[in-house]
């Protein structure tokens, strides 16, 4: 029987984060006020973003290891890490972020026991839906990530840079045709 457990979710998220890394060293600091739209968020915002999000999830499973989000002041907490995200920061400090928020994260994860991640979250009456496993939720953190990834590889083209994920890809392509050809 295949078993996806804290080692592989750990493993999945450490990889996402360096992809993130990636995109963020790739991108010119003088592009980091780069956005797709008006009311979208700029290239900074969403790497400041994606750093800030993993960080509340860690608030959330690691330190104040909510099990029940009843009576829980979600809309104060959220305002809090809103806020964190609108923070100016240098490039350098935004890849500083990533990388420490990422392996904090990581690191939480791959301690995790079986018994942690099959544990209920139930939310506040009227949630749909009513609860979550904590692995599901967890694993929300890295596709948020990933979501959000997707963004900033768009974003690369509009701003003339081929995402390194797509660089590699062709490379293999071209690699396989070279292959067939001889």
């Amino acid at each position: 029987m295949n078993y996806y457990g804290a080692k592989d979710l750990a493993a999945a998220f450490r990889t996402v984060r360096n992809n993130t890394i990636k995109i963020a060293e790739e991108i010119p600091e003088d592009k980091y006020d780069f956005r797709a739209s008006p009311e979208t968020r700029t290239v900074a915002q969403t790497l400041a973003h994606i750093a800030t999000s993993t960080g509340f999830s860690y608030q959330m499973h690691a330190v104040l290891k909510l099990s029940n989000f009843e009576g829980f002041d979600m809309r104060g907490f959220f305002a809090q890490v809103m806020a964190d995200e609108q923070k100016q920061r240098s490039k350098a400090e935004i890849i500083q972020l990533l990388r420490e928020g990422g392996d904090q994260f990581a690191t939480f994860l791959e301690g995790l026991t079986d018994d942690v991640l099959a544990e209920t979250v139930t939310f506040p009456a009227g949630s749909t839906p009513p609860s979550k496993l904590r692995f599901e939720m967890l694993l929300g953190a890295k596709e948020h990530e990933m979501h959000h990834r997707g963004q900033l590889m768009m974003m690369e083209r509009m701003i003339g840079i081929v995402p390194h994920l797509t660089r590699e890809q062709q490379a293999r392509m071209a690699a396989m045709q070279a292959g067939r050809a001889s």
